[in-house]
């Protein structure tokens, strides 16, 4: 009796329970998602699409543009029209799965969606967070790729193109040398062949399905087995093999900072933008100046990335690398096992790259995430061996499901050799029961970039009348947050419009105005030369820590209001009245 009294009170006790994701306890959600495995582009489109169902009025979806295969780019929009309609205050854009086959990020930005929506009115913070930022969520920049990765067979590192037929091996033939899944299993494995002492690898004497190259000389050498790549076959007779597989471009290398052609760097297309998957994208960032934050998501490898791409194009400003270090350090301590790096100096050279175009094109704070580090693993240092701690991850924590297991096959040109290797959704996704958690932990960086964006408080410090009709108003601007209304590259590069301040009443002159510039001696004024003083376009964006204290002399009386609008701020508005 009592057990069933209990089990009659549980549906009882969730629906009285917060809505608190993230937590263990919590009540039952509005809209219930699995997060423990990955989706092609028409279920994930399709979750999306029940979030707009059950939230239509923060959330809703639009498309921007098709891919080459004709698929929808979609752009889903989170935002609380109570505080204001999008473009009227800050913004951030979150993208992922610009190479087909890095696809968790659209299952991350899918549980951030998810996650805020699901949080409103019970956490402050989200509510905070949706009452002065708009999000701006494409979950797939290349839906070509992503399918092409779930529904063919291929490995972990293939399909990272779209699908646009290109002549990778200049012969005149498109795409008519892929990978081949010669052994049927839905996976592009690798082979081996047996040359008994005239190979190159040797079987691991503690785990014969490890290859350990020796090479051909002593003192290990020679070894017994020779590794002949990727599954697949010479399909176009040209003696070699998977040299022109599908696609072959790469849309994180066609963006115009730092562009450089194909044969200086692979996959860039005959010039920026030319895929319409970016234009796409550039189009919609050009018509949001709003977006005052960048996050793209990648995969694999653990990190944290900020450009340069390349070191031909110098230093960041020194002010802006503080925002990238404050955050990204931040990052360190919420991504277990992830790096904050430079692109260029600790990883490697990327032209065209989107986070660097999205910097020092436009002016936003932007990061790349390469989601999922074979670090996760185990942190046990024992497991140092990339390959057998691999091994060791498959054979007790997934019951051996991440390894194919060698097998023979009777290859047309090599003769006899074995078939083998991890499973295409093993390195460089993470597993199904992992997959939450590097969404949640990647989801809550996004959510501490965007709390980031700026936030300007206006103050009337002063009145004062100071003869003839004529008084002295002091105003303090203040941005109280990390990334400032305009960047020190914006401002350098005069990117997007400066920030617009405006004194105005209905029977006031503005005679002057000026800043002061050293708190020591506030008397001293560095005084606006523009030809309106009741209008000042400032170029220098609002940086936290570094209030703006301005000195109207204005003549007449009245109420009168002093705004503050920028691009990457919105409008803030304070009122005061020379009577006061």
């Amino acid at each position: 009796m009592i057990l069933s009294t209990l089990l009659s009170l549980t549906p009882l006790l969730q629906d009285q329970l917060p809505i608190r994701p993230g937590l263990g306890i919590s009540g039952t959600p509005t809209v219930e998602l699995a997060f423990n495995r990955l989706y092609d582009t028409t279920d994930l489109y399709g979750h999306f699409d029940s979030l707009v169902a059950a939230w239509p009025e923060l959330f809703s979806g639009e498309t921007i543009g098709t891919s080459v295969g004709g698929r929808e780019l979609r752009v889903y929009t989170l935002n609380d029209p109570a505080s204001g309609e999008p473009g009227t205050k800050p913004a951030m854009w979150i993208d992922a799965n610009v190479h087909g086959n890095e696809v968790q990020g659209g299952e991350t930005i899918l549980y951030l969606a998810w996650y805020v929506l699901e949080s409103r009115g019970s956490n402050e913070r989200i509510d905070d967070l949706l009452a002065n930022v708009t999000f701006y969520m494409c979950p797939s920049v290349n839906p070509d790729g992503r399918d092409h990765w779930f529904a063919a067979a291929n490995g972990a590192s293939s399909s990272r193109s779209g699908i646009s037929p290109i002549d990778s091996d200049q012969d005149g033939l498109f795409d008519e040398d892929p990978t081949n899944d010669l052994d049927g299993d839905g996976h592009v494995g690798q082979m081996r062949k047996y040359t008994p002492g005239e190979g190159t690898h040797r079987l691991n004497p503690d785990d014969p399905r490890i290859m350990e190259f020796v090479g051909r000389r002593a003192p290990r050498g020679p070894g017994d087995w020779i590794m002949l790549g990727s599954e697949g076959i010479d399909d176009d007779g040209d003696g070699r093999k998977n040299e022109d597989g599908v696609g072959g471009y790469d849309m994180n290398r066609s963006w115009p900072s730092s562009w450089q052609p194909g044969h200086v760097q692979f996959g860039a297309g005959p010039y920026p933008l030319y895929w319409p998957e970016t234009r796409a994208v550039a189009d919609f960032l050009m018509a949001h100046p709003e977006v005052a934050a960048v996050q793209s998501f990648h995969n694999s490898g653990g990190m944290i990335l900020r450009g340069p791409g390349d070191s031909g194009f110098g230093n960041y400003p020194g002010a802006d690398l503080r925002v990238y270090d404050q955050l990204g350090e931040e990052g360190e301590k919420m991504l277990p096992f992830y790096n904050y790096w430079v692109i260029w100096s600790d990883l490697y050279t990327v032209f065209g790259g989107f986070v660097n175009w999205a910097y020092e094109g436009l002016g936003i704070i932007a990061f790349t995430n390469e989601q999922w580090t074979d670090d996760r693993i185990s942190p046990d240092d024992r497991l140092d061996d990339e390959t057998s701690a691999r091994h060791w991850f498959s054979d007790q924590l997934l019951m051996g499901a991440g390894f194919k297991d060698w097998k023979p096959y009777d290859h047309p040109l090599y003769g006899e050799v074995e078939i083998g290797g991890f499973v295409k959704d093993l390195g460089r996704v993470p597993p199904a029961f992992m997959i939450e958690e590097e969404s949640h932990r990647n989801a809550m960086f996004c959510l501490i970039h965007a709390e980031a964006t700026p936030r300007v408080e206006i103050e009337v410090a002063r009145v004062e009348e100071i003869g003839g009709g004529v008084f002295a108003v002091d105003v303090k601007f203040e941005n109280t947050r990390a990334i400032p209304t305009r960047t020190a590259r914006a401002s350098q590069r005069k990117i997007g419009l400066p920030d617009q301040i405006t004194f105005a009443g209905e029977s006031i002159e503005v005679l002057a105005v000026g800043e002061r510039t050293d708190r020591f001696q506030p008397e001293e004024l560095d005084l606006d030369e523009g030809a309106d003083p009741s209008r000042i376009a400032r170029e220098r964006g609002l940086f936290d820590g570094e209030p703006l204290e301005l000195r109207y002399f204005v003549r007449g009386s009245g109420a009168f209001t002093v705004a503050f609008q920028s691009e990457k701020a919105g409008t803030h508005t304070v009122t005061g009245d020379l009577a006061q």
